[in-house]
């Protein structure tokens, strides 16, 4: 434990002094108003991917319905602050609560489903989802809501991606995280040895919808208009590439996929026809040379040389 939290302060170091770079480059003007949107988008992707990757890596599940929960976060915090002028915090927290909620009462049900039911389960709740808000006037139907204040900032973004990684981190470590894995490896065996895999499952999926709803949160305040367009099949099908392409189970393939993915569509935004082509070719040539991912099971800090940095005496 005494090693796992050494680790845990080198690492919140080591992203502190990102951050510092950051902000110094932004400051001094290296860093372009697009570079520094991006930068924001990527923050948010890599907590898309690593609470997916809490449903799908860690326990073994296929949920498509992620979007759904981000939407959800989003609508309920541009309400509270716009329509109620409540703080950002009380919209972060109620955000990722009513995302939690859904993602519970969805869960009950449809986690008793496995593979291909599972994943079209999850895919007709955010259909669900983002038809109801299409059909809302209150919250401005297929046009967006309109006069959100913008709240969401780089150091908003950078700090709940921290908390959101440390709280899956966490939960994986724990007694809760190893049923979940036990899961993922043999259903079957698991609730053989006692585990009830439709609670672990519903409290990851619990927790993976909430953290969804916080990210969906700081989205919707990034945006001046909120349309339901931004929460198609397609972005839960992007955040399902940022972790399949990062390695299903490991943390760091979550970071790596979402930077990965985000930095390709920045680079490519002047040729928005041929970014589909280049995540499908990236795609099919992953599956042929590397279909674990970037990085499989395997965190960076397990990684020699570089778990002497983090691990104490150099040893694994």
């Amino acid at each position: 434990m005494k090693i796992l939290q050494n680790g845990d302060l080198k690492m919140l170091l080591f992203a502190l002094a990102i951050y510092g770079v950051i902000m110094g480059l932004t400051g001094a003007g290296v860093l372009s108003a697009f570079w520094q949107l991006n930068l924001i988008f990527a923050g948010l992707n890599i907590m898309l991917a690593a609470s997916l990757n809490l449903i799908n890596g860690y326990t073994g599940q296929f949920s498509l319905g992620h979007a759904g929960f981000m939407a959800i976060g989003a609508y309920v915090g541009v309400i509270l602050t716009t329509n109620f002028h409540l703080p950002f915090i009380a919209a972060l927290i109620a955000g990722g609560a009513a995302a939690g909620l859904l993602g519970a009462l969805i869960g009950l049900p449809t986690l008793r489903l496995r593979g291909d039911y599972l994943a079209i389960a999850t895919l007709g709740l955010g259909e669900i989802v983002r038809i109801v808000i299409i059909n809302a006037p209150y919250v401005g139907g297929a046009a967006g809501f309109k006069g959100i204040p913008h709240l969401t900032n780089f150091t908003w973004v950078f700090f709940i991606m921290l908390a959101t990684l440390f709280i899956i981190k966490n939960f994986v470590n724990s007694r809760h995280g190893r049923a979940c894995l036990a899961i993922r490896e043999n259903e079957i065996a698991a609730e053989a040895m006692g585990i009830n895999t439709t609670r672990y499952k519903v409290l990851a999926f619990t927790i993976g919808a909430a953290l969804a709803g916080v990210a969906g949160v700081l989205f919707g305040h990034n945006m001046y208009i909120l349309s339901p367009a931004s929460f198609t099949f397609m972005q839960s099908f992007n955040i399902l590439i940022m972790v399949v392409m990062g390695g299903l189970g490991s943390m760091t393939g979550s970071i790596a996929g979402a930077l990965v993915v985000t930095f390709l569509s920045a680079a490519l935004a002047s040729f928005p026809n041929a970014r589909m082509i280049v995540y499908a070719l990236a795609l099919i040539l992953m599956m042929f040379y590397r279909p674990q991912g970037l990085f499989g099971y395997v965190e960076v800090t397990a990684m020699r040389p570089l778990n002497r940095l983090f691990r104490k005496g150099g040893k694994a």
